[in-house]
């Protein structure tokens, strides 16, 4: 298998797996612009055999609890931003969030993850503390916790974190600063969510971050540069997706055809995989808004995590980051249970059942240390 004249790929027949070798920044940006469907192929399915060899066979469903939209930010690119005035603001209660996450004990899901827009302040923070401590009741401690709720003060991460939640994610975006500023108002500050991003490394956190891929104004470089980021940073988590704009929000479109994000989606992963190897990669939900089977290709370029949208159904229309978002009106069972689990498996993963799926890259770095769930 060649890529821009070069040797990548040293296929062993006897054991169909593959191996990258010299996956340099300049190879990086080649792939990104590659659009061969059989080299393509080749690149997808080493990165594969990269995750099966570095983080297992496995794929681990976390159960994504979308726990409101409302939203202290007003960013550029989001349909729950502040600034949109366009459908209703929800708050789930305390109830309303444990039944959907003893809907996935039940489901035998290793970890739920709590998202919502940005907020801040004590009685948000004691709140959020409350459920976490009543997720780890109702489970006996077995479900593992990962958190997406944005900048917090470090008081905050750290009473969120002996609580019992031990993965966070906050997406940079971008690590172009200056993309990072057309993407936001003048009280966003790149600097700061970079700063949120270390505290979490330093409070103990399995730490995840991520970028919008295709965003207006974004080259290769940027997101070769992005994963060099990923690398920089030592993050244990990726969670990537293609940019897809929202009707409500500022933010335009540069006219490049959507398909394209989705092929770059793809190659990010499985340039992240190749890269970054021991890392837990999400197949992000945004690659099933432009293709059906979009999740499952993303585990077959690298991704070893899928988030079924365990959110009820009366509350998930008004929780679309972008447009198009898929299984707004399907009940748990059918998005995230018995037919996920068929098409994953038919794509040739496996699924862990009850296992946190913890990173081997936060393990690694801290002496095989895991939770007290399977890792």
């Amino acid at each position: 298998m060649t890529g821009s004249g070069r040797r990548l790929f040293t296929a062993i027949p006897d054991s169909g797996r593959w191996y990258m070798t010299n996956l340099h920044t300049s190879e990086m940006l080649d792939w990104l612009n590659e659009r061969d469907p059989l080299k393509l192929t080749g690149l997808f399915r080493a990165a594969r055999a990269c995750a099966v060899e570095h983080v297992g066979s496995k794929v681990y469903f976390r159960g994504l609890i979308e726990s409101g939209n409302v939203c202290e930010k007003n960013c550029h690119y989001c349909g729950i931003r502040r600034g949109n005035r366009n459908f209703p603001r929800y708050s789930m209660t305390e109830s309303e969030i444990l039944a959907c996450a003893r809907e996935a004990f039940e489901m035998n899901y290793g970890s739920v993850v709590l998202q919502a827009g940005e907020r801040c302040g004590p009685g948000y923070s004691a709140f959020i503390e409350k459920i976490i401590r009543g997720i780890k009741t109702l489970s006996g401690g077995k479900i593992g916790i990962t958190l997406s709720l944005g900048e917090q003060s470090l008081e905050t991460y750290e009473a969120w974190f002996r609580a019992g939640a031990h993965r966070y994610l906050l997406r940079i975006e971008t690590s172009n600063p200056t993309l990072y500023k057309n993407l936001h108002p003048s009280d966003h500050s790149f600097e700061k969510r970079l700063e949120c991003l270390r505290a979490l490394k330093s409070t103990g956190y399995q730490t995840g971050t991520g970028v919008m891929i295709g965003l207006p104004g974004q080259t290769c470089e940027d997101l070769v540069n992005d994963i060099l980021f990923f690398e920089r940073e030592d993050m244990d988590m990726i969670g990537m997706g293609p940019y897809i704009p929202h009707e409500d929000a500022p933010l335009p479109s540069d006219g490049r055809d959507i398909g394209e994000n989705f092929r770059l989606g793809l190659v990010m992963i499985a340039l992240a995989r190749l890269r970054l190897k021991n890392v837990n990669i999400t197949a992000a939900t945004a690659l099933q808004a432009l293709d059906p089977e979009g999740r499952e290709k993303g585990v077959m370029a690298g991704a070893n995590i899928i988030m079924p949208n365990l959110t009820p159904v009366k509350y998930r229309e008004a929780y679309q980051l972008y447009e198009g978002k898929p299984c707004l009106d399907e009940d748990a069972g059918e998005s995230s249970g018995g037919r996920l689990d068929r098409r994953i498996r038919f794509a040739g993963a496996q699924i862990g059942y009850g296992d946190w799926g913890d990173s081997p890259r936060f393990r690694s770095r801290n002496n095989g240390t895991a939770g007290p769930g399977k890792a």
